[in-house]
């Protein structure tokens, strides 16, 4: 019991949350844990510029996608029309519309009339399914693409990172960044353009067969639309800094497991198994806190929408069913009204329920972006140039070298003034601390000196 008090990550997660509803000041801001990261400071309208240029090669599949996945979802609206058709004028008997052809019903009798419906539905929905499935494959492929795309990009910039940035990341937090992140930026082809187009396409389609029916349906139907837009507001507010938060932790505990079992030997050898235990449940813990936090914000709107949708579905339904009654619509225009209203709903139900995982994807298109934005590795002065093994004799000298690793005041190295002719060996020794691999590394040019100079052959490195 003592064990799980002390590891308990419940007033930790109590400054997460006064933190995020700005109770702290920003000092104490500025003291963030791991996995506590800052809400985002790009806009949904500029993460959609920088996913465009990340698309630039991939745009014309996307478009044919788009495509497809139009005509698939107008071919959709088809098959209502054809139940007010078989109702009024097969099981009715009514004479047809005047804005039907009579050379349409090609076999005589209502058998005949019905057995024509059903064949052009079933036309109709095959030819639609199989352009839809051709359209998905294409935006599926795309997304593969992209994130071999991106998990390469991230990899190269993160591969040429300063030394102290790589040692931030550790090992598995860079896979982590790799395969969550960057994967997640392929995601955003599906939730932020194929996902929401289809939405698009149904919701103004059936609009357009609402406003054909009764425009006063088509005025109930769109009382919805503001909603939809505030709660992507809501969202767009509350829940991508939430979901930047749960992806910064997730990678510092995959980085913080790899660190522990690849260090294992010294873990036993100090003892430290059930320290590292510890602080790995207690990652876990406030982890799980993370998530169960996004996961309240994220069915907040989607609990007022599973209460709505059927409320607003009810009384468009018993203000047809009324206008039925009084004789100013057909059974067969009710029931077509009735499938194509729930045509309506489902993509606002979509959006809804999809919006979550837009907003996890654009969580990781912004930790990407931050990525990607950092220096790389210290550049070179213009006109470098490179050196190979045979043209270079060896000679190192060091003139008044000084440095400081970045972030940090403290000097390591001071005034040091060495020269080191070819084939010399020479032996660095001192105590732990005093500078020997820092050393090595600004030789290896792993770093800049911050003073001084270090010449190899009489060139300064940097040239």
């Amino acid at each position: 019991m003592d064990f799980h008090r002390r590891i308990a990550s419940r007033p930790r997660f109590a400054r997460y949350l006064r933190r995020r509803r700005g109770e702290e000041t920003s000092e104490e801001g500025s003291r963030r844990a791991p996995g506590e990261s800052a809400p985002p400071h790009r806009p949904l309208a500029q993460l959609t510029r920088e996913l465009f240029r990340i698309l630039e090669g991939q745009r014309l599949a996307i478009g044919l996608a788009l495509a497809t996945l139009s005509v698939a979802t107008i071919m959709k609206l088809v098959p209502p029309a054809a139940t007010k058709l078989v109702i009024d004028h097969v099981l009715l008997g009514r004479p047809l519309s005047s804005s039907i052809p009579g050379w349409v019903w090609v076999l005589p009798g209502p058998k005949g009339r019905l057995i024509l419906l059903v064949a052009a539905v079933l036309v109709v929905s095959v030819v639609g399914t199989a352009v839809g499935l051709w359209g998905r494959w294409q935006a599926t492929r795309t997304t593969k693409r992209v994130q071999v795309a991106m998990r390469r990009r991230v990899f190269e910039h993160a591969a040429r990172l300063p030394l102290n940035r790589v040692y931030q990341l550790r090992s598995g937090g860079a896979a982590s960044l790799l395969r969550e992140d960057a994967g997640g930026v392929g995601e955003l082809v599906f939730s932020l353009f194929y996902n929401p187009w289809r939405a698009v396409v149904q919701l103004a389609g059936g609009l357009a067969v609402l406003a054909w029916v009764d425009w006063r349906l088509l005025l109930g139907s769109l009382g919805l639309l503001p909603l939809a837009f505030g709660s992507e507001r809501l969202w767009d507010r509350w829940l991508r800094p939430l979901f930047r938060d749960v992806r910064k932790q997730r990678q510092e505990i995959d980085a913080m497991t790899t660190e522990t079992f690849g260090g294992m030997r010294v873990v036993r050898a100090f003892g430290r198994q059930r320290r590292e235990a510890s602080r790995f449940i207690g990652e876990n813990d406030f982890l799980a806190r993370q998530e169960l936090y996004a996961w309240w914000w994220s069915r907040i709107v989607e609990v007022a929408w599973d209460l709505l949708l059927p409320i607003a579905s009810g009384a468009l339904m018993l203000w047809g069913g009324l206008r039925v009654l009084d004789g100013r619509l057909s059974l067969g225009d009710l029931t077509m009204f009735l499938v194509y209203l729930a045509m309506l709903l489902e993509p606002l139900a979509v959006i809804a329920t999809s919006i979550t995982q837009l907003q996890n994807n654009l969580a990781g298109l912004d930790r990407v972006l931050d990525l990607l934005q950092e220096p790389r590795e210290m550049a070179s002065r213009p006109g470098a140039r490179a050196v190979g093994k045979c043209s270079v004799a060896g000679r190192v000298h060091f003139e008044g070298v000084g440095f400081s690793y970045p972030g940090t005041a403290a000097r390591v190295l001071r005034g040091i003034d060495l020269e080191v002719e070819p084939g010399e060996v020479i032996a660095l020794v001192g105590r732990s601390g005093a500078g020997k691999t820092t050393l090595c590394n600004l030789i290896a040019r792993f770093y800049d000196p911050t003073e001084g100079t270090i010449r190899l052959d009489g060139l300064d490195l940097r040239d």
